[in-house]
């Protein structure tokens, strides 16, 4: 059986309109950016951080899908939108705290952003 993830790939200036796409393809870039970066010691928390919050999103928006009733589907993407916000300061801080390629790091927040703002209006909707 194929996941529904498998062969998902987009260019740069593509953005998926499914929300779970677009997680998911997030969290790729995540996991690619910090793979890249050369970092001392005394930053490794801050890359374990983003690493847990920026693949945090896009996991609890596919386990929102599974939610056993609307409460439970509703407080997955509370928690999403919480990660989403939690990547944003991450990556603020990593920007603001080192030598790291400044243009990569401010499209990845505004994705973060764009993602949050995403679920924001979801979970409003369904109030």
């Amino acid at each position: 059986m194929e996941d529904e993830f498998d062969n998902f790939e987009l260019n740069e200036e593509q953005r998926p309109f499914d929300i779970r796409h677009r997680c998911f393809f997030f969290s790729k870039e995540i996991i690619v950016f910090v793979g890249r970066c050369d970092y001392d010691r005394i930053y490794s928390s801050l890359f374990d951080q983003l690493l847990r919050s920026g693949t945090s999103i896009g996991a609890n928006v596919v386990e929102a899908r599974a939610g056993s009733s609307i409460k439970d589907w509703k407080n997955y993407l509370v928690i999403a939108l919480k990660s989403a916000n939690e990547t944003k300061y991450w990556l603020c801080l990593i920007r603001d705290t080192m030598g790291v390629d400044k243009e990569k790091i401010n499209g990845l927040i505004k994705e973060a952003d764009e993602i949050s703002k995403i679920l924001a209006s979801i979970i409003l909707k369904a109030k």
